[in-house]
């Protein structure tokens, strides 16, 4: 008997009793039961806090009041020009020379690493009694035993390979001698059918072009065949100003600043130049301030018995200034020409860090130093 009052309990439950305690009948709270749970379901409750609330009424003077819209400015026009120039390039073409320093260093690099190969064999790379193998004869002989061109007279397997620096003031690692031996070792001394090749009759090898150019020796700032080892920059003179720039042009509302710039660059200096704009980002930026005045507008002499009032002052722009945004450029083909240029640009010159520092106002070099390469 007592194991099935358990299950009775159980059943109950599940067959949804509608009884309700003796605590709930007396609440004052209306109750809702269901047929599908045993458990009776508040319908809404109200804490003392949100009742006190409701009763109490809000005083007038706390009540929020509705803020008037505050006026909005007038829209004037801008005391700035927004503007977007291009600061074209063209990279160098050659590597710098190396310093004395740096030509030593080299030259005794190359000297321990000729220490730490493996001998040079030239039966693996030449038929003995053959043409070939004659002129290497010559060669080696020439350079006492050294396979190497361009490490001097250095013998890394003789009794004197530990003697493998430079000394001070020596020339065997300079750029010219360097080049004057291989060039030397590069002649010919022996012929096809394996005779020797008279002095007089031995072809010498073809120079390779110097480092300065024919503009370089004129001086010639227009062309962009100078100055090799270094970056050239395209600036522009303007013929009212008599000032030296960079290409430029103003800002539309339907432009972004790139577009502006390559604008600017091809009024500037014509459609002659295969040119890219370097990214959407500028590299540098200027700011013009305008010009002001002060305008002062007296009031009507006021009458004998009331006080005098203070004049009022009103700041009025005579010049709009500049805000100009540099982007950076590169040519790859072509040559400036201003024949028809619409920005007033008299002449064009393509120049170094250094020769550009020197002609560019000090405002503008200072705007643009932070993003010169340093040759």
């Amino acid at each position: 008997m007592m194991s099935a009052a358990p299950g009775r309990g159980a059943a109950a439950l599940l067959r949804g009793s509608q009884r309700v305690c003796l605590q709930c009948t007396r609440s004052a709270t209306p109750l809702r039961t269901t047929t599908t749970t045993p458990f009776p379901t508040l319908l809404s409750r109200r804490t003392f806090a949100a009742e006190a609330a409701a009763a109490s009424p809000i005083p007038e003077q706390q009540q929020p009041t509705q803020q008037p819209p505050l006026p909005k400015p007038s829209p004037g026009p801008s005391p700035y020009h927004i503007k977007s120039a291009v600061i074209l390039t063209r990279p160098p073409l050659l590597t710098r020379l190396p310093t004395p320093f740096e030509s030593s260093f080299y030259l005794y690099q190359k000297r321990l690493n000729e220490r730490l190969v493996a001998p040079f064999r030239k039966d693996y790379y030449f038929k003995q009694d053959t043409a070939h193998d004659l002129e290497w004869r010559i060669k080696i002989k020439e350079r006492h035993g050294v396979p190497a061109k361009d490490i001097g007279r250095y013998n890394p397997r003789g009794r004197m390979a530990w003697n493998d620096e430079v000394l001070v003031g020596s020339t065997a690692s300079s750029p010219e001698t360097l080049t004057e031996n291989l060039l030397k070792d590069a002649e010919v001394r022996v012929s096809e059918d394996g005779e020797l090749i008279a002095p007089e009759e031995i072809v010498p090898v073809e120079k390779p072009m110097p480092r300065r150019t024919e503009a370089d020796e004129k001086n010639d700032k227009t062309r962009l065949d100078r100055k090799l080892d270094e970056t050239l920059y395209l600036v522009v003179k303007n013929g009212k100003t008599k000032e030296w720039g960079f290409p430029m042009g103003q800002v539309t509302t339907e432009e972004a600043l790139h577009h502006t710039a390559a604008r600017a660059l091809q009024e500037a200096a014509g459609v002659n130049m295969n040119t890219w704009i370097v990214g959407r980002v500028p590299v540098a930026h200027r700011v013009v301030e305008p010009e002001w005045v002060v305008e002062s507008e007296s009031e009507p002499e006021p009458a004998p018995e009331s006080e005098p009032e203070s004049e009022s002052k009103s700041k009025k722009f005579v010049r709009r200034g500049d805000k100009i945004f540099y982007l950076k450029g590169r040519i790859m083909a072509g040559q400036a020409d201003l024949s028809g240029n619409t920005q007033g640009l008299t002449e064009f010159r393509w120049l170094t860090q250094k020769e550009m520092e020197k002609v560019l106002p000090r405002e503008v070099w200072e705007s643009v130093k932070g993003m010169v390469e340093l040759r």
